[in-house]
Protein backbone atom coordinates (compact mmCIF):
# COMPACT_ATOMS: atom_id res chain seq x y z
CA UNK A 1 0.00 0.00 0.00
CA UNK A 2 0.88 3.33 -0.80
CA UNK A 3 0.78 6.46 1.49
CA UNK A 4 0.49 9.53 -0.06
CA UNK A 5 0.19 12.92 1.88
CA UNK A 6 0.40 15.28 -1.09
CA UNK A 7 -2.41 16.98 -3.33
CA UNK A 8 0.13 16.79 -6.30
CA UNK A 9 0.95 13.15 -5.87
CA UNK A 10 -2.57 12.03 -5.24
CA UNK A 11 -3.47 13.70 -8.37
CA UNK A 12 -0.90 11.95 -10.10
CA UNK A 13 -1.21 8.92 -9.16
CA UNK A 14 -5.59 8.95 -10.06
CA UNK A 15 -4.25 10.11 -13.70
CA UNK A 16 -2.20 7.64 -14.33
CA UNK A 17 -4.76 5.31 -13.22
CA UNK A 18 -7.29 6.79 -15.56
CA UNK A 19 -4.79 6.42 -18.06
CA UNK A 20 -4.44 2.95 -17.32
CA UNK A 21 -8.40 2.32 -17.97
CA UNK A 22 -8.72 1.42 -14.16
CA UNK A 23 -11.84 2.04 -12.14
CA UNK A 24 -11.11 4.33 -8.89
CA UNK A 25 -13.39 3.35 -6.12
CA UNK A 26 -12.80 5.55 -3.21
CA UNK A 27 -13.79 5.50 0.18
CA UNK A 28 -13.59 8.93 2.36
CA UNK A 29 -13.13 8.66 6.37
CA UNK A 30 -11.86 10.61 8.85
CA UNK A 31 -10.13 7.51 10.43
CA UNK A 32 -10.34 5.54 13.53
CA UNK A 33 -11.42 2.68 11.03
CA UNK A 34 -14.29 0.20 12.69
CA UNK A 35 -16.35 -2.96 10.93
CA UNK A 36 -18.67 -0.49 9.18
CA UNK A 37 -15.22 1.14 7.67
CA UNK A 38 -14.31 -2.28 6.77
CA UNK A 39 -17.80 -3.20 4.90
CA UNK A 40 -16.98 0.40 2.85
CA UNK A 41 -13.73 -0.95 2.02
CA UNK A 42 -15.06 -4.26 0.58
CA UNK A 43 -17.66 -2.88 -1.31
CA UNK A 44 -14.98 -0.64 -3.13
CA UNK A 45 -12.84 -3.44 -3.82
CA UNK A 46 -15.72 -5.05 -5.70
CA UNK A 47 -16.44 -1.88 -7.66
CA UNK A 48 -13.22 -0.68 -8.73
CA UNK A 49 -9.51 -2.05 -9.27
CA UNK A 50 -7.61 0.27 -7.27
CA UNK A 51 -9.27 1.22 -4.45
CA UNK A 52 -8.36 4.80 -2.54
CA UNK A 53 -9.08 5.29 1.13
CA UNK A 54 -8.48 8.93 2.40
CA UNK A 55 -8.01 9.54 6.54
CA UNK A 56 -8.53 13.24 7.45
CA UNK A 57 -10.18 14.66 10.46
CA UNK A 58 -11.94 18.04 8.50
CA UNK A 59 -11.36 20.40 11.39
CA UNK A 60 -14.11 23.06 9.17
CA UNK A 61 -17.01 20.60 10.65
CA UNK A 62 -16.60 20.70 14.00
CA UNK A 63 -18.11 23.94 15.63
CA UNK A 64 -16.41 25.93 18.46
CA UNK A 65 -17.60 23.04 21.36
CA UNK A 66 -17.22 19.76 19.64
CA UNK A 67 -14.64 17.56 20.41
CA UNK A 68 -12.19 17.79 17.02
CA UNK A 69 -9.18 17.83 19.17
CA UNK A 70 -10.71 14.77 20.92
CA UNK A 71 -11.81 12.70 17.81
CA UNK A 72 -10.48 9.59 18.22
CA UNK A 73 -7.35 8.79 15.94
CA UNK A 74 -4.80 6.32 15.30
CA UNK A 75 -2.96 6.09 12.18
CA UNK A 76 -1.20 2.64 12.60
CA UNK A 77 -4.26 0.52 12.59
CA UNK A 78 -5.88 2.57 10.27
CA UNK A 79 -2.83 1.34 7.84
CA UNK A 80 -3.12 -2.06 8.68
CA UNK A 81 -6.67 -2.22 7.87
CA UNK A 82 -6.69 -0.71 4.90
CA UNK A 83 -3.91 -2.94 3.85
CA UNK A 84 -6.10 -5.84 4.99
CA UNK A 85 -8.52 -4.82 2.35
CA UNK A 86 -6.20 -4.06 -0.39
CA UNK A 87 -6.42 -0.44 -0.57
CA UNK A 88 -3.67 0.81 -2.73
CA UNK A 89 -3.39 4.27 -1.58
CA UNK A 90 -3.95 5.48 1.71
CA UNK A 91 -4.47 9.32 1.23
CA UNK A 92 -3.89 11.20 4.74
CA UNK A 93 -2.89 15.03 3.85
CA UNK A 94 -2.32 17.09 6.50
CA UNK A 95 -4.76 20.48 7.29
CA UNK A 96 -2.23 22.96 5.40
CA UNK A 97 -2.54 20.92 2.51
CA UNK A 98 -6.48 21.08 2.47
CA UNK A 99 -6.58 24.19 4.03
CA UNK A 100 -4.07 26.20 2.89
CA UNK A 101 -3.24 30.00 3.60
CA UNK A 102 -5.94 32.58 2.12
CA UNK A 103 -8.31 29.16 1.73
CA UNK A 104 -11.90 30.66 1.27
CA UNK A 105 -13.94 29.03 -1.03
CA UNK A 106 -17.18 26.59 0.20
CA UNK A 107 -19.93 24.46 -1.10
CA UNK A 108 -23.29 24.94 0.50
CA UNK A 109 -26.42 22.69 -0.46
CA UNK A 110 -29.05 24.49 2.14
CA UNK A 111 -32.08 22.84 0.93
CA UNK A 112 -30.71 19.66 2.75
CA UNK A 113 -28.08 20.81 4.95
CA UNK A 114 -30.63 22.99 7.19
CA UNK A 115 -32.21 20.23 8.10
CA UNK A 116 -32.09 17.40 10.85
CA UNK A 117 -28.14 17.43 12.11
CA UNK A 118 -27.85 21.16 10.40
CA UNK A 119 -30.43 22.63 12.98
CA UNK A 120 -27.74 22.13 15.74
CA UNK A 121 -24.58 21.62 14.02
CA UNK A 122 -24.71 24.60 11.58
CA UNK A 123 -22.18 25.03 8.81
CA UNK A 124 -21.34 20.91 9.38
CA UNK A 125 -22.68 20.07 5.84
CA UNK A 126 -21.33 23.09 4.39
CA UNK A 127 -17.65 21.76 5.43
CA UNK A 128 -18.48 18.68 4.43
CA UNK A 129 -19.86 19.18 1.02
CA UNK A 130 -16.64 21.04 0.82
CA UNK A 131 -14.21 18.95 1.94
CA UNK A 132 -15.66 15.87 -0.11
CA UNK A 133 -15.98 18.37 -3.39
CA UNK A 134 -12.09 18.56 -2.83
CA UNK A 135 -11.46 14.89 -2.17
CA UNK A 136 -13.54 14.21 -5.35
CA UNK A 137 -11.34 16.84 -7.36
CA UNK A 138 -7.85 15.60 -5.78
CA UNK A 139 -8.88 11.82 -5.99
CA UNK A 140 -10.73 11.79 -9.06
CA UNK A 141 -12.76 8.65 -8.04
CA UNK A 142 -15.20 7.22 -10.96
CA UNK A 143 -17.07 5.72 -7.68
CA UNK A 144 -17.56 7.32 -4.28
CA UNK A 145 -18.45 4.85 -1.49
CA UNK A 146 -20.80 6.31 1.67
CA UNK A 147 -22.82 4.06 5.02
CA UNK A 148 -26.17 5.01 4.75
CA UNK A 149 -25.44 5.93 8.62
CA UNK A 150 -24.79 9.42 7.70
CA UNK A 151 -27.91 9.54 5.71
CA UNK A 152 -28.18 12.92 5.73
CA UNK A 153 -24.63 13.31 4.17
CA UNK A 154 -25.16 10.51 2.07
CA UNK A 155 -28.36 12.62 0.49
CA UNK A 156 -26.34 16.43 0.43
CA UNK A 157 -22.72 14.56 -1.47
CA UNK A 158 -25.60 12.90 -4.30
CA UNK A 159 -27.42 16.06 -4.85
CA UNK A 160 -23.72 18.18 -4.85
CA UNK A 161 -22.99 15.71 -7.32
CA UNK A 162 -25.71 16.02 -9.77
CA UNK A 163 -25.78 19.80 -9.55
CA UNK A 164 -22.47 20.20 -10.12
CA UNK A 165 -22.07 17.68 -12.99
CA UNK A 166 -19.61 15.79 -11.01
CA UNK A 167 -18.44 12.00 -13.04
CA UNK A 168 -18.49 10.53 -9.95
CA UNK A 169 -21.35 7.57 -9.03
CA UNK A 170 -21.83 7.84 -4.92
CA UNK A 171 -22.61 4.39 -3.78
CA UNK A 172 -24.43 3.82 -0.35
CA UNK A 173 -23.79 0.96 1.79
CA UNK A 174 -26.01 -0.09 4.59
CA UNK A 175 -25.46 0.44 8.21
CA UNK A 176 -23.25 -1.85 10.19
CA UNK A 177 -24.48 -2.31 13.46
CA UNK A 178 -23.16 -4.00 16.85
CA UNK A 179 -24.95 -7.22 18.29
CA UNK A 180 -27.37 -5.17 19.85
CA UNK A 181 -28.39 -3.27 17.07
CA UNK A 182 -26.21 0.11 17.77
CA UNK A 183 -24.85 1.31 14.70
CA UNK A 184 -21.33 1.24 14.73
CA UNK A 185 -19.37 4.83 14.90
CA UNK A 186 -15.59 6.13 16.18
CA UNK A 187 -17.31 8.27 18.59
CA UNK A 188 -18.85 4.86 19.87
CA UNK A 189 -15.76 4.96 22.02
CA UNK A 190 -16.55 7.68 23.97
CA UNK A 191 -19.26 5.85 25.96
CA UNK A 192 -18.24 4.37 29.32
CA UNK A 193 -19.08 0.83 30.16
CA UNK A 194 -22.99 2.21 31.70
CA UNK A 195 -23.42 4.48 28.75
CA UNK A 196 -22.69 1.83 26.46
CA UNK A 197 -25.89 -0.12 28.01
CA UNK A 198 -27.97 2.77 27.74
CA UNK A 199 -27.44 3.40 24.03
CA UNK A 200 -29.14 0.15 23.38
CA UNK A 201 -32.05 1.93 24.07
CA UNK A 202 -31.63 3.60 20.19
CA UNK A 203 -32.26 0.37 18.11
CA UNK A 204 -34.82 -0.53 20.52
CA UNK A 205 -37.02 2.68 19.79
CA UNK A 206 -36.01 2.05 16.08
CA UNK A 207 -37.54 -1.23 16.72
CA UNK A 208 -40.63 0.06 18.69
CA UNK A 209 -40.83 2.26 15.60
CA UNK A 210 -41.26 -0.13 13.19
CA UNK A 211 -43.86 -2.43 14.77
CA UNK A 212 -45.80 0.80 14.98
CA UNK A 213 -45.75 0.80 11.38
CA UNK A 214 -46.24 -3.01 10.94
CA UNK A 215 -49.48 -2.57 12.93
CA UNK A 216 -50.75 0.09 10.79
CA UNK A 217 -49.86 3.04 12.23
CA UNK A 218 -49.10 5.78 9.58
CA UNK A 219 -48.58 9.18 11.11
CA UNK A 220 -45.57 10.83 11.55
CA UNK A 221 -46.01 12.64 14.93
CA UNK A 222 -47.56 9.59 16.63
CA UNK A 223 -44.33 7.73 15.76
CA UNK A 224 -42.20 10.32 16.92
CA UNK A 225 -43.92 9.91 19.78
CA UNK A 226 -43.44 6.49 20.46
CA UNK A 227 -40.03 6.96 19.90
CA UNK A 228 -39.43 9.68 22.34
CA UNK A 229 -41.68 8.36 24.91
CA UNK A 230 -39.21 5.32 24.98
CA UNK A 231 -35.64 7.32 25.13
CA UNK A 232 -37.37 9.24 28.11
CA UNK A 233 -37.02 5.75 30.01
CA UNK A 234 -33.66 6.06 29.78
CA UNK A 235 -32.20 8.77 32.11
CA UNK A 236 -28.65 9.62 30.70
CA UNK A 237 -30.29 9.88 26.56
CA UNK A 238 -30.98 13.07 25.86
CA UNK A 239 -32.97 13.51 22.91
CA UNK A 240 -31.46 16.43 19.74
CA UNK A 241 -34.08 15.55 17.33
CA UNK A 242 -36.12 12.74 16.52
CA UNK A 243 -38.08 12.77 12.69
CA UNK A 244 -40.07 10.88 10.65
CA UNK A 245 -39.27 12.63 7.47
CA UNK A 246 -39.01 11.70 3.10
CA UNK A 247 -36.31 10.21 1.99
CA UNK A 248 -35.51 12.66 -0.85
CA UNK A 249 -35.77 15.82 0.72
CA UNK A 250 -35.91 15.28 4.72
CA UNK A 251 -39.26 17.11 5.31
CA UNK A 252 -41.22 16.17 7.90
CA UNK A 253 -43.94 13.60 6.92
CA UNK A 254 -47.27 13.97 8.43
CA UNK A 255 -48.65 10.62 6.72
CA UNK A 256 -46.29 7.84 5.48
CA UNK A 257 -47.43 6.58 2.16
CA UNK A 258 -44.93 4.50 0.80
CA UNK A 259 -41.37 4.85 2.92
CA UNK A 260 -40.56 7.44 5.22
CA UNK A 261 -36.85 7.73 7.05
CA UNK A 262 -37.42 7.74 10.46
CA UNK A 263 -34.02 9.71 11.77
CA UNK A 264 -32.56 10.82 15.20
CA UNK A 265 -29.75 12.43 16.82
CA UNK A 266 -29.46 10.98 21.10
CA UNK A 267 -26.39 12.42 23.10
CA UNK A 268 -25.49 10.03 25.88
CA UNK A 269 -22.37 11.12 27.82
CA UNK A 270 -20.17 12.86 25.65
CA UNK A 271 -21.57 11.43 22.28
CA UNK A 272 -23.58 12.63 20.05
CA UNK A 273 -25.09 9.40 17.96
CA UNK A 274 -27.22 9.24 14.90
CA UNK A 275 -29.43 6.52 13.50
CA UNK A 276 -31.92 6.36 11.00
CA UNK A 277 -34.22 4.08 9.79
CA UNK A 278 -36.74 3.01 6.92
CA UNK A 279 -39.99 2.88 7.51
CA UNK A 280 -42.40 1.09 4.82
CA UNK A 281 -45.96 0.74 4.39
Amino acid sequence: MRLITSIPEMKAFSTEARKEGRTIAFVPTMGYLHEGHRRLLIEAKKLGDATILSVFVNPSQFGANEDFAKYPRDMERDKAIAVEHGAEVLFAPEVFEMYPKGYGTFVDVPELADKLCGKSRPGHFRAVATIVAKFFNIVMPHKAIFGLKDYQQWLIIKKMVKDTDMDVEVVAVETVREADGLAMSSRNVYLSASERRAAAIIPKAMAAAREAVIKGERRGAAIEEIVKKIMEKEPSAVIDYVSVCDTDNLDGVEVIQGRALLAMAIRIGKARLIDNCLLSV
